[in-house]
């Protein structure tokens, strides 16, 4: 491991990308998705760290990210753990106040983001100076594998329910996989009331508002590989009233 990185030159005129994972019981996810993004920032050359934000996880993901930390070195592995699960907004928050990079990376920690389309990413920021990268599933080469019908039919409509109704300037509003410069993600982290799915999506709309620039990746979408997806009932109710709140206030 050490030679290969070794054998890169960095990239990036003094960029640097943190890369933020929050993490709840991704004990198996968590080894493979650090072991992609050392890989993917290793043969692209670009600095980055990984920040691990655990939430108090009952399954062992905290030891896990420990012992990777031993693997890969405490200047690219950094812990910043959480006693309880206290919710996105304020992880991304915690995470930012730790990043040293001036580019940050959001995105999930159970591999349905895969760390291949980062080079993309830095390539369409660097292409037109955005403000913030969003990754879409709706555009492109884009799309979403291993959901079901019930699944996919839900997240098209969220999305075309909140095009329709906040026009907000980019395609894929409740995905997660986006690159802000940092001072961007600070301010907007600081403006959302937010919570759960609706989050992400209130990010996108106080971008627009605040005539942020953004730019667009086509990602593909895998459900995640171990653990229960967290989308239920009690979700979908959340994020109508969310979007509905956003409608009335935006």
């Amino acid at each position: 491991m050490a030679s290969r990185k070794g054998s890169h030159q960095t990239r990036g005129n003094g960029d640097k990308y943190s890369v933020l994972l929050p993490t709840y019981n991704e004990r198996e996810n968590l080894p493979l998705i650090v072991w992609l993004l050392v890989k993917y920032f290793g043969e692209s050359g670009y600095n980055y760290e990984i920040i691990v934000i655990d939430d108090g996880s009952p399954d062992g993901t905290l030891e896990v990210a420990e012992q990777l930390q031993k693997i890969y070195g405490e200047d690219k592995i950094l812990l910043r753990p959480r006693a309880r699960k206290l919710g996105l907004g304020t992880a991304y928050i915690h995470g930012i106040k730790h990043a040293t990079g001036n580019y940050v990376f959001i995105m999930d920690a159970d591999l349905s983001h895969h760390p291949k389309f980062i080079p993309e990413f830095i390539e369409k920021q660097r292409e037109g100076g955005y403000d913030l990268v969003s990754g879409t599933r709706y555009r492109g080469d884009g799309g979403v594998y291993g959901w079901d019908l019930r699944r996919k039919l839900i997240s098209r409509g969220a999305n075309y329910v909140t095009q329709v109704l906040l026009r907000p300037g980019a395609s894929d509003l409740t995905g997660s996989f986006r690159l802000y410069k940092k001072e961007v993600l600070e301010s907007l982290v600081e403006r959302c009331v937010s919570k759960g799915y609706v989050f992400q999506m209130e990010m996108i709309v106080r971008a627009r508002q605040g005539n942020y620039t953004i730019g667009e990746v086509p990602i593909s979408f895998v459900d995640r590989v171990y653990g229960e997806s967290k989308l239920g009932g009690n979700e979908i109710v959340s994020f109508l009233k969310g979007l509905l709140t956003l409608f009335a206030t935006t």
